[in-house]
């Protein structure tokens, strides 16, 4: 089998494949020439050293996205990965402090009785 049909990694998460994605389609699109040009380009524009640029590029296994890294892939693209996830992530904190913070006296009985339940004990009320 050859080595080189699947280079991307099988582990790559989603914000790798975030800034994979917006250098090679936004920030150095085909339109500037060889990718080696591209890498460069891309290298320029984020601030971020040729080799470094090369490795998100390729989605290397090795290499992980700081968050400063990806809010400025995000400045430099125009695209939004993080501040979505944020969002997504505050509201899903909001839901769950409604859920265990609210005043819903019966709903937190319930919680409390299927912990018991969980563990062994019986709820005696």
């Amino acid at each position: 089998m050859n080595p080189k049909i699947n280079r991307r990694s099988p582990k790559m998460s989603t914000v790798e494949f975030f800034c994979q994605d917006a250098m090679k389609n936004q920030i150095a699109p085909k339109s500037f020439g060889s990718v080696q040009e591209r890498i460069r380009k891309a290298a320029r524009d984020l601030g971020w050293s040729y080799t470094r640029t090369k490795d998100a590029w390729y989605a290397e296994p090795r290499m992980s996205i700081k968050p400063e890294e990806l809010f400025r892939v995000e400045a430099v693209s125009g695209l939004q990965y993080a501040r979505q996830e944020m969002r997504i992530n505050d509201a899903a904190i909001e839901r769950a402090t409604a859920l265990l913070g609210g005043e819903d006296t019966h709903l937190i009985r319930t919680l409390v009785a299927a912990v018991f339940s969980a563990i062994g004990l019986r709820d005696r009320a």
